[in-house]
């Protein structure tokens, strides 16, 4: 195993990223950019046969200022793609009990359940050797959120040009197409209702993702 950031290389700016690239604010939290929206139409299955382009691809940017995103689901499926840095992700599978994976870098999976301790998260990232993954996939009907690493934000605020040099940009691969008629925030009721049965630490700590 080697360290976790012996691989963390952070080649283009924040500033320049958002500029070049055209990002604008996510209503997620981020950055984003629609690169591809494919014109091909097909049924479906995620949303009952309606209508839905065959995929559609955005950049997704978090940064220093634009740490995290909120908890939300899509029903179709959605790659994510590294370019450069990490972060960590949060999916939620509801059911009895609902499961929590952390996946940091793009990390190897962790599946944990409500009532289990939590494990070291993980990350999708570029260090492979340490279990970073450079894909992630997120099924159907899945909530996901991310976050930069928190070591990650203390060395962005102690290092002259922190802010520029850590953040994770990727590529979102949606199939079948984005469409926010397919799109939901988990919502406070939502979120105690998927837990009403822990009362965990771990749990409560996931609340302040959550869209206001």
């Amino acid at each position: 195993m080697t360290g976790s950031d012996e691989y963390l290389v952070y080649a283009i700016p924040n500033s320049e990223l958002i500029d070049q690239l055209r990002l604008i604010r996510h209503p997620e939290g981020g950055f984003f950019a629609e690169t591809d929206r494919q014109t091909k139409e097909i049924p479906s299955p995620f949303a009952d046969g309606a209508l839905r382009t065959l995929a559609t691809t955005i950049y997704y940017l978090l940064t220093p200022d634009e740490a995290n995103g909120v908890f939300h689901m899509n029903k179709s499926a959605t790659m994510h793609v590294l370019h450069q840095g990490r972060a960590e992700y949060t999916l939620i599978t509801p059911g009895t009990p609902p499961k929590i994976e952390r996946k940091v870098g793009l990390l190897l999976n962790l599946l944990v359940t409500v009532s289990a301790n939590y494990k070291a998260p993980q990350v999708i990232g570029p260090n492979i050797h340490s279990g970073e993954v450079l894909q992630l996939l997120v099924p159907s009907g899945v909530w996901k959120m991310s976050r930069l690493l928190s070591a990650d934000l203390i060395a962005a605020t102690s290092q002259e040009d922190g802010k520029e040099r850590y953040g994770c940009l990727i590529t979102e691969v949606v199939f079948p197409g984005f469409a926010w008629e397919d799109h939901a925030f988990l919502k406070r009721a939502e979120f105690d209702k998927l837990f009403e049965n822990s009362d965990s630490a771990e749990v409560k700590e996931l609340i302040k993702y959550l869209e206001k």
